[in-house]
């Protein structure tokens, strides 16, 4: 019988390239740093990130001044649109994306999608396969509501304090919260 051609090491070198999550699509509503982190990762990973920016002002970390290069370093190698989630139209377009997506990412505060009329139940009708990824920064409890921004974050659970001199906390140079949190969510 016909004997099935031995593959050369330059053939299995390129099925083996195929990156961990090629054909994944991930739309990113994050913005600033612990959700565009989390989407980079899966992009570096071989996602296809779509990174969903409001009319005028996009994410914040695009024009903060001084701060560009958060922008830069978390938002390679990512596809954007600009679209209007409060407006009727824009939001009718994002959830005709969430209908080829397998992952929305946010970092917004507490209940900011269910307000735009964008709950989990909605993205579901659009996508039943859908996976939502929320980040927060406080889980069920007395804060749960709250919002919470990195430099807050280090001062109450004390890293602040390990970083200053004695009785003067001081916050840690890079967002160190926002990205731990975001390569663990």
């Amino acid at each position: 019988m016909g004997e099935t051609p031995a593959r050369s090491r330059g053939d299995s070198m390129k099925a083996a390239a195929a990156p961990p999550l090629a054909g994944i699509r991930v739309l990113e509503l994050g913005h600033i740093v612990a959700g565009p982190m989390a989407s980079l990762i899966l992009a570096r990973l071989g996602a296809d990130v779509i990174k969903v920016e409001r009319p005028g002002s996009g994410d914040q970390a695009r024009f903060s001044r001084g701060n560009q290069g958060y922008f830069l370093a978390f938002n390679g190698t990512k596809r954007s649109v600009v679209l209007d989630l409060k407006d009727d139209l824009g939001r009718e377009a994002f959830l005709r994306l969430v209908g080829t997506a397998d992952v929305v990412i946010d970092n917004y505060g507490p209940g900011v999608l269910d307000r735009m009329g964008l709950s989990h139940q909605v993205l579901a009708q659009a996508n039943p396969r859908i996976i939502q990824l929320g980040i927060r920064g406080f889980l069920k409890g007395p804060y749960e509501n709250r919002n919470l921004l990195d430099e807050p974050a280090q001062m109450m659970g004390g890293l602040a304090y390990m970083t200053g001199p004695p009785g003067n906390p001081l916050r840690a140079g890079a967002s160190i919260v926002d990205i731990t949190g975001a390569m663990f969510a």
